[in-house]
């Protein structure tokens, strides 16, 4: 799914027999190269079509377009990332047509609705549901799509560069291409664990959880390293699926799980940690994975008084007092066998090589102006995870799909207002609150005052991100199979 470029033919029309991919696979792509119904562009079954230089006719010349690169009105917008903010924004700004030519570069077959995948994971949603197929989500919108990816933009001649040889001008460009996981340099992390950010993971993962149920084997443990929001919901259901077929470990290096959930939440993350023998070991650091053990290394937890205090074990008593196991472990290095690793504690930001450096921020994210344009540049905006913009407090905004959902209608606004010389708007993140998923059929959520635990929030949760879906006919279909299944 992450290769490199892999042009998307066009198999027939949107709605044709579903191929080897799932529903409609191979329908409605975008087509590219010399098989397409023009060479040279880039198409949709919808006739959406936006220059694109064909690989194999040789280098462009920048100065004359010798090789078919466009100039001039006609040039696309350009969406680099086909996640929340550059899915989002590409839909709204086809909601609003007579639009420029849209065009969205994104490797991947399927859009990732990334906060339910552990309903994915657990069963309880359909693939097709969390993760629909980009030529369908696009089909009929007047957005063509490139399946390739950006590895370098020419700012001052406004032209970008594929894995896939292909090289592209546009009029504005959205940077949009996100985050992916980080193990900060750990020795055998990155050979050694899963992730949890693709369907390739979910279905590693799915797996190894099936393998342990198998074997069922005294002591058999999964380990899940970093203790936010993806770590907590993860271990929960885990704990779930595995069923006391193994022990689940969640491992977080500081004092205690979702230091950044609002209080209601991380006191029910706590209970529903607790209720499934998850052990939570915190003030402890992951120091190397092998291929069936971790080393660890637990610090000792300072007292009220700031003091090293030794305390319980990370599976007894209060749950929210997590800290390091008592007597000699504190303080020292301990060896814990593992069947599996799964690795949620960090990301970092690779956009494509940027052409001049831009300014970062510490966590290698673009810094942007109010309005997300990227500093120093009139055509280049950014959006998502990558964009390095602080809330009016002067701290940073959180990496969500929740900043996102926000992001994309005031980027869409913001390129017109850029087309037509006009001054742009700043945007302004709202807080809507907070939602955790906890296990089958459990949630946790803090919004507005309301707050809300057990199935009716798991409910709640899942009507929220329903009205989140990319697109109308999308949330139609998903609205239509929940309401089947909940009236088993």
């Amino acid at each position: 799914m992450q290769a490199g470029s892999r042009p998307n033919s066009t198999a027939g029309p949107a709605g044709s027999a579903p191929g080897p991919g799932g529903p409609g696979a191979g329908s409605g792509g975008a087509g590219i190269g010399p098989s397409s119904p023009a060479a040279g562009a880039t198409s949709t079954a919808t006739g959406a079509t936006v220059p694109v230089t064909d690989p194999a006719a040789g280098p462009a010349d920048a100065a004359t377009g010798a090789t078919g690169i466009a100039t001039g009105p006609e040039d696309p917008i350009v969406i680099v990332g086909g996640g929340f903010g550059g899915l989002y924004t590409a839909l709204a700004l086809a909601e609003r047509p007579p639009h420029p030519p849209l065009l969205l570069i994104e490797p991947r077959e399927r859009f990732l609705f990334l906060p339910l995948l552990y309903e994915l994971l657990s069963g309880e949603l359909r693939q097709w549901e969390v993760a629909p197929r980009y030529d369908q989500l696009l089909a009929g919108r007047g957005i063509a799509w490139l399946q390739d990816r950006v590895e370098r933009i020419e700012a001052p001649a406004r032209r970008l560069h594929t894995r896939g040889g292909h090289t592209l001008r546009y009029r504005r460009l959205v940077i949009a291409s996100g985050g992916s996981s980080t193990s900060f340099g750990v020795p055998g992390a990155d050979r050694h664990c899963l992730g949890f950010r693709s369907l390739t993971d979910v279905g590693r993962l799915q797996a190894l959880v099936a393998d342990l149920a198998r074997r069922r084997r005294p002591l058999q443990r999964l380990a899940v390293v970093g203790a936010g929001p993806t770590g907590v919901e993860l271990a929960c259901k885990l704990a779930d699926l595995c069923a006391g077929s193994a022990i689940i470990e969640l491992i977080e290096q500081g004092p205690r799980p979702l230091p950044q959930a609002r209080a209601f939440n991380r006191e029910q993350a706590e209970l529903a940690l607790q209720r499934r023998d998850v052990r939570l070991r915190c003030h402890t650091t992951v120091v190397e994975v092998e291929a069936d053990r971790l080393r660890l290394r637990h610090r000792p937890a300072p007292d009220p008084a700031g003091r090293a205090a030794a305390s319980a074990s990370p599976s007894a008593g209060n749950p929210s007092a997590c800290s390091p196991p008592a007597g000699d472990l504190a303080g020292s290095d301990e060896l814990l066998t593992v069947q599996g690793v799964i690795w949620t504690a960090g990301l970092c930001f690779r956009p494509p090589a940027l052409q001049p450096e831009p300014s970062r921020d510490r966590l290698g994210r673009l810094r942007c102006e109010a309005s997300l344009r990227l500093q120093g540049e009139d055509a280049i905006f950014v959006a998502g995870d990558l964009a390095a913009l602080e809330a009016e407090e002067g701290v940073p905004l959180p990496s969500s799909a929740q900043v996102a959902f926000q992001q994309a209608p005031l980027l869409a606004e913001n390129l017109r207002r850029s087309l037509r010389g006009e001054p742009l708007q700043d945007f302004h993140w709202q807080d809507l609150g907070e939602m955790l998923s906890l296990g089958r059929q459990e949630a946790s959520l803090s919004s507005s005052g309301l707050t809300l635990a057990g199935r009716a929030a798991f409910r709640l949760r899942q009507l929220a991100y329903l009205t989140r879906m990319p697109g109308l006919p999308h949330t139609v279909r998903v609205a239509t199979g929940w309401l089947a299944d909940w009236g088993r």
